[in-house]
């Protein structure tokens, strides 16, 4: 079954434009992991940047202590974001690459130009019991580094193909590109997540891929949430999910004999 990871950053970002520097404000992100929890998610992924832009530190040590399930903690590998790391012991941490001025996450990290640092913070992660993810491109140079500086799972980076979707020619090109990568990081015995700009149109297509763990999916589920309510915006993004088959069977005369 493909999960669901619900990511809450656009909760904590319409507080924040009411409400910033106070100790309190609505929309509750804490309560928006628990409704998307309760509508079937199987894991809350939340945001923490450098300049706290969205989600704050009470934010995801709330978190922690309220939902059951799988918390994945978005991070730049800094030394003062890993400290909150150590405490908080999410479930998982997805270390992606962060500039100030960006909107939103864009393109994949570096691994191949950053192992010794990466190593560095996956045996930290190791020891405290907490899984390590890599926000990447589906490119074979950094899924390689991925294996090798010892994290457990990628994140391919699907911004391309969300960015791309209506020019069927560069999104057919785009999808084999992850399909490849999915099915290369799946042989080097990591896991794979997907996830950038996931919406209600362009998921059904993304399910092409193989050996897809979980998608990550925050703005879309939240928009629709303006609309229709944020548990049924969740439900409605598992029933889009419910067909994926995971790896695909080899083709006729493929495969071993």
């Amino acid at each position: 079954m493909l999960k669901l990871g619900v990511n809450i950053d656009h909760i904590a970002t319409l507080r924040e434009a009411r409400y910033r520097g106070l100790a309190s404000g609505e929309p509750d992100p804490t309560l928006a992991a628990q409704v998307c929890v309760a509508a079937g998610a199987h894991g809350i992924t939340a945001h923490l940047r450098e300049d706290r832009r969205h989600i704050l530190d009470r934010d995801v040590f709330l978190i922690r202590s309220k939902i059951q399930c799988r918390l994945n903690l978005e991070m730049a590998n800094v030394p003062a974001i890993v400290d909150v790391a150590l405490k908080l012991k999410p479930d998982i941490v997805c270390l992606v690459p962060e500039r100030r001025q960006e909107l939103t996450t864009e393109g994949g990290l570096d691994v191949a130009g950053s192992e010794e640092a990466l190593t560095r913070t996956c045996q930290k992660m190791a020891q405290a019991g907490i899984e390590v993810s890599l926000f990447i491109d589906p490119d074979p140079r950094q899924i390689e580094a991925s294996r090798r500086v010892g994290a457990q799972f990628v994140e391919l980076h699907t911004g391309r193909f969300a960015s791309h979707f209506d020019d069927s020619t560069v999104c057919a090109a785009v999808l084999k590109e992850l399909a490849a990568g999915a099915q290369l990081a799946h042989e080097l015995g990591l896991k794979v997540n997907a996830g950038h700009g996931l919406n209600y149109s362009n998921v059904p297509t993304l399910l092409e891929v193989p050996h897809l763990v979980e998608l990550n999916i925050g703005h879309a589920i939240v928009s629709r949430a303006v609309f229709c309510g944020l548990g049924h915006a969740v439900g409605e993004m598992l029933e889009l999910m419910k067909p994926y088959k995971g790896p695909k069977a080899p083709a006729e005369g493929q495969g071993e004999p």
